[in-house]
């Protein structure tokens, strides 16, 4: 049987009417589906009815998606956002506390963009709002270029950490990547190990260690880039989910319980 792979989605409007709607970008389920090999079901952002036992129990991993909006201050103790900063509630109150379950049952999690964001702030940890409002950082926004190519292309390079999981998956330390984002990773959570760093310090990858509870950590990872966007022609991007599909335990090997 094919693994079944949740994939966080966004609460944005659609329509004439502007509708709320559940949305994630076609990129995740096209990875789901051409490199993980497994069924890509879409989370709804529905906060408080979301029924997080029973995701866990039926999901085989989970993949936590980019977003335009920013992880609300809120969450980790950070000062108001400047006026007009995307947020979505909807999504903080279903993905925080599902992260934070999935770590806990042992659930292989990959998380990108946002979800690497929200990793962080699930587990304790803290987040800058704007990187390109701070002194020495590059601007690691959204370029604002219709043609696609350009938009999401690669934008800079970060450095592995010697000898861990994205050096592994590389071959090497330097790798250029795309950067689509405004917020990134300020103190990181406590289990988190570093696993690339930007040319300006930004955090741009983690890999989670251990446990709240101090037990070892299954596998549960984060990029700060997009590798969604290019697996069918980087070899990198095709590594990454290639890998969170290695790490899927065959149906009925799960653990069934959060600790």
């Amino acid at each position: 049987m094919k693994p079944l792979i949740g994939i966080s989605c966004c609460m944005k409007t659609f329509g004439i009417y502007g509708m709320p709607n559940h949305a994630a970008s076609d990129t995740y389920v096209r990875a789901v589906d051409r490199v993980v090999g497994g069924v890509p079901l879409l989370i709804p952002a529905n906060g408080a009815e979301a029924d997080i036992a029973a995701l866990l129990a039926r999901l085989d991993g989970l993949i936590f998606t980019g977003s335009r909006s920013n992880v609300a201050p809120e969450n980790y103790g950070g000062p108001p956002q400047p006026e007009g900063a995307p947020e979505d509630p909807a999504r903080d109150a279903t993905t925080l506390p599902l992260l934070r379950a999935a770590i806990a049952a042992g659930m292989p999690v990959l998380a990108i963009c946002r979800g690497l964001q929200e990793l962080n702030v699930a587990l304790g940890g803290t987040l800058h709002q704007r990187l390109q409002d701070l002194p020495g950082h590059i601007d690691h926004s959204t370029p604002l270029q219709p043609f696609a190519p350009v938009r999401t292309g690669l934008a800079h390079r970060v450095r592995a950490t010697p000898g861990g999981w994205l050096h592994r998956l590389a071959g090497t330390t330097e790798i250029a990547v795309n950067s689509l984002h405004n917020q990134g990773i300020d103190r990181p959570a406590p289990g988190l190990a570093v696993e690339a760093v930007a040319i300006d310090g930004t955090i741009e990858a983690v890999r989670v260690v251990t446990r709240p509870d101090g037990r070892e950590a299954g596998y549960a990872v984060g990029v700060q880039w997009h590798p969604e966007y290019d697996f069918a022609t980087n070899p990198l991007s095709a590594r990454i989910f290639a890998d969170f599909a290695a790490a899927l335990a065959p149906a009925g090997r799960r653990e069934t319980t959060a600790a």
